[in-house]
């Protein structure tokens, strides 16, 4: 059974310590990550910055390298990059115990990452494996998939269950619309950009554990190595 966890991490024992260090207005939120041969290319939006002040501080940060920006936007930027093996929590959480990191957002201050492990031995691993290595994690959560149709057996962050539900019940996925993205937002106290790709996320998320699950576990084929 699933098991997730929210964990609290200084910003010192996580990715983009230094850069989040030299620019403290600056948040981080990883949109994805794309395993290739334990090589960990993160996809992340920037915000509280211009991007040429994240490229700067992050062009001297030891635990990412080739960073390249895909999207800007007027409050935000989408970047794609490598993490370095500095990061060695994250890669001990996709490579030796198969976990995903569902959500993560990082300040000056902390990381706050949501990750969701197979079962509670795996839980239990990475656990000792922080104890071991002095990494601190601080777990402030924990819950499993007791009940059926819950967002998270379907890989949804509870952001975006929030997200999906609400917009469905103001009418957004109805023809014609019964509300705006912009009037669904100012409900949620969030911006309409976070709206959207939460939105687009969840979509996401839920084509990729209904329809193409069942689609692989039909043909007898092997998915690639993507974790979101």
């Amino acid at each position: 059974m699933s098991v997730f966890g929210e964990f609290h991490v200084p910003s010192a024992a996580f990715a983009l310590h230094e850069t989040l260090t030299a620019v403290p207005e600056m948040a981080i939120e990883i949109e994805r990550v794309v395993v290739t041969d334990e090589v960990l290319t993160p996809y992340f939006w920037v915000s509280g910055v211009r991007p040429s002040q994240f490229e700067a501080a992050a062009a001297d940060d030891p635990t990412i390298r080739d960073v390249d920006k895909l999207d800007e936007f007027s409050e935000s930027a989408l970047y794609r990059a490598v993490w370095t093996n500095e990061v060695q929590s994250v890669l001990y959480i996709y490579t030796q115990i198969d976990a995903v990191i569902l959500e993560a957002n990082g300040t000056d201050e902390r990381w706050e990452l949501r990750i969701r492990f197979d079962a509670r031995e795996e839980l239990g691993q990475f656990q000792e494996y922080c104890q071991e290595n002095r990494i601190a994690f601080n777990l402030q959560q924990l819950s499993e998939l007791s009940q059926p149709k819950t967002g998270g057996q379907y890989g949804l962050t509870p952001k975006q269950q929030e997200a999906l539900v609400t917009a469905w019940e103001c009418g957004y996925f109805d023809t014609p619309r019964g509300n705006s993205l912009e009037s669904i937002a100012d409900r949620l106290d969030i911006t309409q950009q976070s709206l959207g790709k939460r939105i687009q996320r969840g979509h996401r998320s839920l084509i990729e554990n209904t329809l193409i699950v069942s689609a692989v576990s039909d043909s007898r084929e092997t998915p690639p190595h993507v974790k979101d």
